[in-house]
């Protein structure tokens, strides 16, 4: 399915709130080395963790899609992407 640039920008800002979400579980949690984190901790951190990843990965497949679909180079695309979704008002 190509997706618009907007709906990319949506994906871009779903996959940057997902990457905060996991640094945030870091910094609360601290290393896992410094004081070993709980059960609950470590299922929390591993869940926002694969939200994470499952996100960027869709976003780079719909970036390279979009980019195919509209003869345009990749990396320019996601440039704009990250532009837009970054820092828009």
């Amino acid at each position: 399915m190509a997706h618009t640039l907007d709906e990319l920008v949506e994906m871009q800002r779903a996959a940057d709130a997902a990457h905060a979400q996991v640094q945030q579980l870091r910094d609360q949690y601290g290393p896992p080395t410094a004081q070993p984190w709980s059960e609950q901790q470590t299922e929390t951190y591993e869940t926002a963790w694969r939200a994470w990843r499952d996100l960027a990965r869709d976003i780079q497949a719909a970036v390279t899609e979009h980019a195919k679909a509209e003869g345009q180079l990749r990396n320019e695309i996601e440039a704009a992407v990250k532009k837009q979704a970054r820092h828009s008002d």
